[in-house]
């Protein structure tokens, strides 16, 4: 087999997202979808989707979306994408460019710097910091869009508390490093 070269080549910049850091971003299988995220100022353009096959960006509803100024994350479902900002989140459908709120009882509590990941049936959220970045945690939790539900993770075995980390899923593992 021949190995490709990568190569670079700029993105088309009509109606692009605003220069922007703290935003999320998903890859759908055909399209890159932006949310969120702050240069220091509340933006009008929080989402865009990008589709490299046209090199054309275009707007995303936020009706009902999470809070899109604060640092957030977000997962690929395969069919949504799901946000959870700091301590609210949302679901976010490209099929019909339309948010739904997802469950906040048992959400994990407010924080940054924390990290997500997709295991393919949940999104796990886990540490971070909060009270000006002063407390690190070692907590987190699961949400199961299919029952709307959160579940706390179990702290017996859990990693240091910490922020600001990297995370994986291997499958049947999420693995943490920093």
């Amino acid at each position: 087999s021949e190995e490709l070269e990568p190569s670079w080549s700029a993105t088309s910049l009509t109606d692009a997202p605003s220069a922007r850091r703290d935003h999320s971003a998903i890859w759908t299988g055909s399209e890159m979808i932006v949310w969120g995220g702050t240069n220091g100022n509340v933006h009008n353009d929080l989402g865009h989707r990008y589709d490299p096959g046209t090199d054309t960006w275009s707007a995303i509803s936020s009706v009902n979306s999470v809070n899109p100024n604060v640092p957030n994350s977000a997962v690929w479902t395969g069919s949504e994408m799901i946000v959870w900002g700091r301590d609210s989140g949302a679901r976010y459908n490209p099929e019909t460019d339309s948010w739904s709120p997802i469950s906040d009882v048992n959400q994990p509590s407010l924080r940054n710097y924390y990290t997500t990941i997709w295991t393919g049936s949940e999104m796990i959220v886990w540490g971070g910091s909060y009270n000006s970045d002063r407390i690190f945690l070692r907590t987190g939790a699961r949400y199961n869009p299919s029952t709307d539900t959160w579940t706390e993770t179990s702290t017996v075995g859990a990693p240091s508390a910490r922020r600001r980390h990297t995370a994986i899923w291997t499958g049947n593992k999420m693995i943490i490093w920093g």
